[in-house]
Order: structure tokens, then C-alpha cells, then sequence
């Protein structure tokens, strides 16, 4: 059997001949490309999954050390997700969201609302993450223009952030190589630093970098004006920034300034909800804090269907309906909008986390962060990272200037390719690794993972010393 499904992955699938990496080189245009690539390029092939395990078209087994693309909470292979989709997809495949409504949309939004912090009550679906900021920020100019504040449309974001690759929603990315070629809605959009602890100035304390970084905030609203401010967007931990986790009551600190200046506070947990940091969101149980929105994407699903969406406060649409434009239309939609496949497997992955996986969690994540601490022993790392089911190792040329842009800029990708070989996937991210397996991972499968990554970062270390890149 295992022979039939590792030939399925590399079958012809055009008259003609050619397997799925030919066939990828000659017309599929991957994500994130280089123009020197584009539309010829293929990547390393997948062909099955199972549990915390991936199966490359060699046949070769994998851990998915970063869990698809944060997503695959509850593992590969779940009959229980596949039997609920054949199911709602044989009882109602489909309906359109203008005028028609399904259960499972309705049940879905209830439940996700019992576990929201605050008020946060109602819940409108879209595709995934990106149009899921998306939404928020179009919210957030749709309020304010009921509410007659035209000019309060600016948005803060952060150095390091990512929240999508929509026009609005990248226009918020603050990693400088996401918008190098790319345009943005650079008016609209305002960049403070990165809540980077790692990368503090030197000699300054916590203490007084968390005050460095409320301080920047409250001054940019005095300066620019809270007027003209619509909305804060952050991660409660910067994941594709490479797992940044704030300082401690940081995020509380900037929470209080947004409600004294009537600045909607969205906390984007596409990453850190649905298991990740152990509880269905992050924002109340790990952070203390009730935002205005939240928005969310990948885990509710565990990636089995494309499925994202934002919770919004009772208040703001309480403030909508006693508005003096009863008429006013949010003029924003999607096909996908409420999708009843997609809300019946969120329905089933919830009930899988509720009975088991989040607990779960909570109890394996403290070996997973101490274990992987240890790679703090290999000179070429700098810091090791993280929290939940989710970690980071940064190497750097040297720990005392904490420079990454001494070493070979693909370093990631070096450790990444040496994991490979030796049967780990890991998320490359130029000088950093991440990781951020299935939830269901265990202790014995954590203690595999970190050997094979320190085995990888050790080959690394020889292969830059034999180039004479490196000399630690």
C-alpha cells in the first residue's frame, strides 16, 4: 500500500507524460516567487501525511516540524475531519451567503463566541487570514464613516509584523524583503517597532524597552492626531516575524491606550488561535487583553478546508444600530462567505480540541520550549524562543552584536536542507528556524525533532567553517 500511495504523488496527470514536478516547472506559479523562477519552479513534493508526519515523493518520512504553514493542529489524517466534510459536502455543498444562510455557519459563530474574550460575539466568515484582516480593517472604515469620522482611517502596525498578502492587509507587513517590489497603501498604513526583546538595544532593561515601546505608541497618537487613527493591528505573538513574544504587559499597556482614543484594537490570532498557545485564542488567556476584533484562519480548521474569519464586539455593532444611517451598507462579501463544508469540519476540529488537544498542549508545551532551549549550547545560536507549540532559533555570527548579515543569508535554508536529509521539515526564515508542529505532538516525538535540528545545525556550523564564512 505504501508503495501504490508514494507513486500517486509523482503520477502523470496531463496526456502526454510528465510527473508533478515537471508539471509544476511548466505551469504552476508558485507562492512568493522570484522573477528569475517564476512559473518554473518546483518545490519539494508532498504525498501523504499522518499525525505529526509528512511523506515526500521520495518516500522519505518527515516530521512537519512547522505544521503545514501553522495550520495542522490536530494532525494529518484525521477520518474524523474527512468524514464530516464527505458528509456536508453530500447534504449541502454549497449556498450563497447574500440571501440564504446554513446551520453550521450559525452553531459554528455561537461556539467560537463562547471561547472569544470581552464581548467579542459575532463572527463573520471569510477564506483565510489575509481576508480576514482584510475584513476588519474594511470594518473599521465602515464604522467610522456611520459614525461620521471620515478622516479616522490610519492604522498602526509594527516592524516585523505579518498579516496577509491582500492589498490592505500586506500593507501592514513591516518585514522589509514581504514589500522590497511590491506596492501598499503606504498612506493609510503607520510602522512602529517591533516588540522584539531579542533585538532591544543594548545595555537596556526590559523593563525600560517595554516603556520604550509604550511610549513610542502613545506619542505617535499624540502626534498624528487619535482623530485620524481607526485602528491597531498586532499579533499577540509575531509569528513569520520569527515567534517575537512581547514583554511582559506590553500588550496591556498598548490595549489601554487604544480604549482611552477610541483606536479599534485587532488582534490578529490567525497563528496563535485554535490550539497554538494552548486555548482557542491567546489574546484573553495567555495576554489579558479583550480586543475590539479578533481575527482568526488556519487552526480552525486544522487546514483540512479553507476557512477564516473576525470576531467583532457587541458594542461596535450595538453603536452601528442606533446609528442616524440605518441604511448604511457594508458593502463587503465573499462566495466563500459562510461556507458549510468549511464550518462542519471548524465544528468537528473544535470539538477535538475541546476533548483533548488543548489540553494536551498546555501539558507538553513547557518540555517543548525546555528542549528546545538547549540548542542554546551551539555557538551559531543566538536565542532560542517561543511559547505553546510554537519556537524559534535565531543563529547569529556572534552573540555579543547578535549580527545575523555576517553569516550566508540562506543559513535557514542550510539547516532546513540538513533536517531534511535527516527527516525533519522546518520553516526557514533567512537567519531563523521555526517550528511549530501539530499539537498533538508528544514528548518522545519533541526529543526526535530537536535532536534532528541540532544534528542540522551542526552540519550547518561545519559546512560555513569549511567555506570560511564563519569562524565560531
Amino acid at each position: 500500500m505504501a508503495a501504490a500511495r508514494d507513486l500517486r504523488a509523482t503520477e502523470t496527470t496531463e496526456p502526454g507524460g510528465g510527473d508533478a514536478i515537471e508539471l509544476a516547472k511548466r505551469h504552476l506559479i508558485q507562492p512568493w516567487p522570484y522573477a528569475g523562477s517564476v512559473g518554473a519552479e518546483a518545490r519539494a513534493l508532498i504525498g501523504e501525511g499522518d499525525g505529526i508526519y509528512i511523506t515526500d515523493n521520495t518516500g522519505k518520512r518527515l516530521i512537519d516540524g512547522p505544521a503545514g504553514m501553522w495550520c495542522v493542529n490536530v494532525g494529518h489524517r484525521r477520518e474524523e475531519l474527512a468524514k464530516v466534510m464527505y458528509d456536508q459536502a453530500m447534504a449541502l455543498s454549497y449556498n450563497t451567503p447574500w440571501y440564504t444562510m446554513n446551520a453550521p455557519s450559525a452553531e459554528l459563530a455561537m461556539r467560537i463566541a463562547g471561547h472569544a474574550p470581552g464581548d467579542l460575539s459575532h463572527v463573520f466568515y471569510t477564506t483565510g487570514g489575509s481576508s480576514a484582516v482584510e475584513t476588519a480593517l474594511r470594518f473599521m472604515q465602515f464604522y467610522n464613516n456611520v459614525r461620521g469620522r471620515p478622516e479616522k482611517k490610519l492604522i498602526l502596525s509594527r516592524g516585523g509584523a505579518y498579516h496577509g498578502s491582500t492589498y490592505l492587509s500586506a500593507s501592514l507587513n513591516g518585514r522589509p524583503r514581504d514589500r522590497d517590489w511590491m506596492d501598499g497603501a503606504d498612506e493609510l498604513v503607520i510602522k512602529l517597532s517591533s516588540p522584539d526583546p531579542f533585538r532591544r538595544p543594548q545595555g537596556m532593561s526590559l523593563a525600560a524597552f517595554t516603556d520604550f515601546l509604550v511610549e513610542q505608541f502613545r506619542d505617535t497618537v499624540a502626534r498624528v492626531g487619535a482623530d485620524r487613527i481607526g485602528a491597531f493591528v498586532g499579533e499577540p505573538v509575531q509569528a513569520s516575524g520569527g515567534v517575537v513574544v512581547p514583554p511582559d504587559g506590553y500588550l496591556g499597556r498598548i490595549r489601554e491606550i487604544c480604549r482611552d482614543n477610541d483606536i479599534l484594537y485587532v488582534s490578529d490570532e490567525v497563528v496563535t488561535g485554535f490550539g497554538r498557545l494552548g486555548h482557542v485564542f491567546a489574546s484573553g488567556d495567555v495576554f489579558g487583553i479583550d480586543p475590539d476584533m479578533i481575527t482568526f484562519a488556519k487552526g480552525v480548521t486544522s487546514g483540512y478546508f479553507p476557512l477564516g474569519g473576525v470576531i467583532i464586539s457587541e458594542r461596535l455593532l450595538e453603536e452601528l444600530r442606533r446609528s442616524n444611517h440605518p441604511d448604511a451598507m457594508f458593502g463587503h462579501g465573499l462566495t466563500y462567505t459562510s461556507h458549510p463544508v468549511g464550518c462542519a469540519v471548524a465544528l468537528k476540529n473544535l470539538d477535538l480540541l475541546e476533548e483533548s488537544v488543548l489540553a494536551h498542549t498546555q501539558a507538553v508545551a513547557p518540555y517543548f520550549q525546555a528542549q528546545l532551549k538547549t540548542l542554546e549550547e551551539l555557538p551559531l545560536v543566538g536565542e532560542v524562543r517561543g511559547v505553546g507549540l510554537m519556537g524559534c532559533v535565531e543563529c547569529v555570527a556572534d552573540r555579543e552584536s547578535k549580527d545575523p548579515l555576517q553569516l550566508d543569508k540562506d543559513v535557514g535554508k542550510r539547516i532546513d536542507a540538513h533536517c531534511h536529509e535527516l527527516g525533519l521539515l522546518v520553516r526557514p526564515l533567512i537567519n531563523m528556524c521555526v517550528m511549530s508542529p501539530p499539537l498533538i505532538i508528544t514528548r518522545e516525538q519533541i526529543d526526535d525533532m530537536v535532536a534532528i535540528l541540532r544534528e542540522g545545525i551542526s552540519r550547518t556550523m561545519d559546512d560555513l567553517r569549511r567555506e570560511g564564512v564563519w569562524q565560531g
